[in-house]
C-alpha cells in the first residue's frame, strides 16, 4: 500500500470548480487485486484505474481521467475505493444507477462499480478524505481454506491471540510509523501518522486486523500486521510495539505480511 501526499492547506471552497459544462460524480468501487499491477496506472503492467477508464470511454466517448482516494500494491484488494471523475453534461445522459450498471456490464468480473452519485463541483476523492480503514485477513489454521487462498494469508502455526491483542491496541494514536512502512528509495517526508483503531477478531481460523486512520505509509499496515503475528509467535513481546516505533527504524519491527490479505475497507468523508 502506498501512501497519499497530505492533505494541502488550501480551504476546498478555494479549489477550482469543474467547467458548468461537466458535472464531478463520486464512483465507489470494488475489486479483487489478484490479477493487478495496483490500483493506479502504471507503464508495463495493468492498474484498475486503467480497466475503469477504458470501461468509461466505451459509454461516453473520450478520455476521463480518474482521481482517487488511495493506491494499492500489487495484489491488494479493495471493497471501497472512491475516486472522482468530471464527465462533460451534454454527453451524460444516463442516471448514476444506469451508470454503475452500464459500467458494470463493460467491466471484468473482478471489477465493480459499486455505487455512482453526482460530487459537489469542489469535491477530491483524496483531498477531502479523512481517513480510511483496512483490514487484513488471515487463516490460522494447518490446512488452507481453498475459498479464501487469494484474499487471506495462510498462517498455520499457532499464535498466541491475547498477545496480538494486547499489542494492536498499542498502535492506537499519533506515532511516527517509520519502523513499519517499506523503503521507497527515498527519504520520507513526513512520517508521522495517526491510528485511530488497531484491533484483532477471531471467528474460528479467521482472523481479522482493522486498522483505520488518518492516512498511511507506504505498506504500513502489513508491516504492522506482520510485526503481530510475530508477537503472535513470542518472536517480539506487546511492549516491545513502542520501543519500535520510538527508534524509527524498518529493520527493527518484524516481516512485511503478503500484499493478498489486505483489503481497503472504505474511506472515511
Amino acid at each position: 500500500m502506498k501512501s497519499q501526499p497530505r492533505k494541502p492547506p488550501t480551504a476546498a471552497s478555494s479549489r477550482p470548480n469543474p467547467p458548468d459544462d461537466l458535472i464531478k460524480l463520486r464512483l465507489t468501487v470494488a475489486y479483487d487485486g489478484t490479477g493487478y499491477a495496483g490500483w493506479q496506472i502504471q507503464k508495463g503492467a495493468t492498474g484498475v484505474q486503467e480497466i475503469v477508464e477504458q470501461a468509461l470511454s466505451r459509454i461516453i466517448p473520450g478520455h476521463h481521467r480518474l482521481h482517487s482516494s488511495s493506491r494499492t500494491d500489487t495484489g491488494v484488494h479493495a471493497l471501497g475505493m472512491v475516486a472522482h471523475v468530471e464527465l462533460p453534461k451534454s454527453k451524460l445522459k444516463v442516471s448514476g444507477r444506469k451508470l454503475r450498471l452500464a459500467l458494470n456490464a463493460h467491466l471484468p468480473e473482478d471489477i465493480r462499480i459499486v455505487n455512482v452519485v453526482r460530487a459537489k463541483p469542489d469535491f477530491h476523492a483524496r483531498f477531502d478524505a479523512k481517513g480510511k480503514q483496512y483490514r487484513y485477513y488471515i487463516w490460522n489454521h494447518p490446512a488452507m481454506n481453498p475459498l479464501l487462498r487469494t484474499t487471506a494469508w495462510h498462517y498455520p502455526q499457532a499464535l498466541n491471540l491475547p498477545a496480538i491483542k494486547a499489542a494492536a491496541a498499542l498502535f492506537a494514536g499519533r506515532h511516527d510509523f517509520r519502523s513499519f512502512a517499506a523503503n521507497r528509495g527515498y527519504d520520507f517526508k513526513d512520517t508521522v501518522r495517526r491510528v485511530t483503531r488497531c484491533e484483532v477478531k477471531r471467528s474460528g481460523p479467521l482472523l481479522t486486523f482493522i486498522i483505520e486512520g488518518d492516512g498511511f505509509l507506504y505498506r504500513m499496515c502489513r508491516g504492522m500486521v506482520g510485526t503481530l503475528v510475530l508477537v503472535g509467535r513470542d518472536r517480539f513481546k506487546p511492549g516491545d510495539i513502542p520501543r519500535m516505533l520510538k527508534h524509527k527504524d524498518r529493520r527493527i519491527a518484524g516481516m512485511t505480511a503478503p500484499a493478498h490479505g489486505l483489503v481497503l475497507w472504505k474511506v472515511n468523508y
